[in-house]
């Protein structure tokens, strides 16, 4: 049995496993990114009926135009014309289906398919968000609290941007909405309001405790001092904490959101990323390039506005939601 056969079963296996509320999401949220894609490589398979340098030109288009990006692209086409080599491939019918395979290995790299949040059974489990003003990172909170509720888990929200106008109300406003603890205060130092506020969390015995953070990148040595001391905070507050720092981007800046995450991995100790957007884009590869340009796991997505659109990242999902018409 090929790769290719083995994945399929893997796919049949996890639509089994999913919830179809899952799968229609993914499904969907791909849509704009599949049509796209699938159908200019339907196009290709019409034009070439075999394999040749000409085809190879006109693929490496079709995926930088998908936002996978181009470092990830030159990699994945130095992969693929090795193997078309080595097995002797000329039917691009047939390629379609290597092409699905080789870029599931780009993702997983012989890693765990799971990219799972760092759950505490003692305490409060603290996640920091970070990410660029207009990203979709209040809302984000405010998903992920919906999703815990959902899931019996007390949650609160501590607004750490405490400068930027309205951000406080804002994110109260979503605890409202959600039925979240929230501490927060204006104009006041955030490594103190993030201070007072686990204190609360402690005492309240909270589950999840979602913390936000101003998005200013214009001035990095500012925002890493900041950020540095919003983490020895955490840690003199909560033992190993926080236990995630998730990075929201805009999935639909495509590249630019790759420069963002490049920028914030140097600043401070990011564990994951949430890809917003992703259902308004075309350009969903972004999720291939990511991974591949900056090494950090792809835990959410959002695929959608509703709060039940953000969904834990599964690349078996996602592969399907982007080639089930290959599949």
């Amino acid at each position: 049995m090929g790769l290719f056969d083995k994945f399929k079963q893997l796919v049949s296996k996890k639509k089994e496993e999913s919830t179809e509320e899952v799968v229609q999401v993914y499904d969907k949220g791909l849509e704009k990114t599949r049509n796209e894609v699938i159908s200019k490589l339907n196009v290709l398979g019409i034009k070439y009926t075999k394999v040749n340098e000409e085809y190879f030109e006109e693929l490496e288009d079709l995926l930088i135009s998908a936002d996978i990006g181009v470092k990830t692209v030159f990699s994945f086409m130095e992969r693929l014309r090795s193997r078309v080599k080595k097995e002797n491939i000329i039917d691009t019918d047939y390629l379609k289906e290597v092409i699905v395979d080789e870029l599931f290995i780009i993702y997983v790299n012989n890693e765990s398919l799971s990219d799972k949040i760092n759950i505490q059974k003692d305490g409060p489990t603290v996640i920091l968000m970070v990410g660029v003003n207009g990203v979709g990172k209040t809302t984000t909170i405010a998903k992920l609290a919906h999703k815990y509720l959902n899931e019996g888990k007390k949650v609160m929200m501590i607004a750490g941007d405490t400068f930027r106008a309205g951000a406080v109300d804002q994110l109260k406003l979503w605890a409202e909405r959600t039925g979240s603890l929230f501490f927060g205060k204006d104009n006041t130092d955030p490594a103190g309001v993030i201070f007072d506020g686990l204190d609360m969390a402690k005492k309240e015995n909270v589950d999840i405790v979602l913390i936000d953070t101003a998005g200013r990148l214009q001035n990095k040595v500012n925002l890493m001092k900041e950020l540095e001391k919003i983490n020895k905070v955490i840690a003199t507050k909560v033992e190993n904490a926080p236990h995630e720092t998730l990075l929201v981007i805009d999935a639909a800046t495509g590249q630019n959101g790759i420069m963002q995450a490049k920028s914030f991995k140097e600043i401070t100790n990011i564990t994951g990323l949430v890809l917003t957007k992703l259902d308004g884009t075309a350009k969903g590869g972004i999720v291939l390039a990511i991974k591949e340009e900056v090494d950090i796991p792809v835990k959410f997505i959002g695929l959608g506005e509703k709060m039940t659109d953000l969904q834990t990242f599964d690349i078996e999902n996602y592969i399907y939601g982007l080639f089930k018409d290959v599949i």
